[in-house]
């Protein structure tokens, strides 16, 4: 975690589970309206993966950006991982909600990124994870900020809703 930048923004008991992620964009529930005019972090990110490496990299990704950690609405990431525990616990830490993206929706968000590996795109059928779910929790008009960075086993793209003025 980088000092200053991502720190908490809420607590919970020790013991207590993380609540669940939140399923989108197509089914974003009235919680979530801080996520339609803030940037969203898309994530991927391999099984191993620790909660640490995540926050870093997202950290990096708003200072590339010239962002804030107040500007970040929502991490999003596939669907089928939203439930891992160290992203989970990375949108704990950041305070913000962790939406799953389902497949169709990643596969039509991934139309508009810019980056392309081999390898997901035979796993997962987009070019960039990190930039589908960005892109598609941004909604349809929303755009890359920032294309995708890597670290070893993770990677993070930034989007904002196509009104945002970044």
């Amino acid at each position: 975690m980088i000092p200053g930048r991502l720190a908490p923004r809420t607590a919970r008991a020790a013991g207590d589970a993380p609540p669940p992620p939140r399923r989108g964009p197509a089914g974003r529930a009235a919680g979530e309206a801080r996520a339609e005019r803030a940037v969203v972090a898309g994530i991927g990110f391999r099984h191993a993966t620790a909660a640490p490496e995540i926050l870093a990299l997202v950290g990096e990704a708003l200072a590339q950006a010239a962002l804030g950690a107040a500007r970040l609405g929502a991490l999003a990431t596939a669907e089928d991982r939203a439930g891992d525990a160290a992203i989970r616990a990375a949108a704990e830490v950041l305070g913000v909600p962790l939406l799953g993206i389902p497949v169709e929706a990643l596969r039509e968000a991934g139309r508009r990124g810019v980056t392309r590996s081999a390898r997901i795109e035979t796993l997962r059928g987009v070019g960039s994870l990190a930039e589908a779910a960005a892109l598609a929790a941004a909604g349809p008009a929303g755009r890359l900020i920032l294309p995708r960075i890597a670290s070893a086993g993770a990677t993070c793209a930034l989007a904002a809703p196509g009104d945002d003025p970044r």
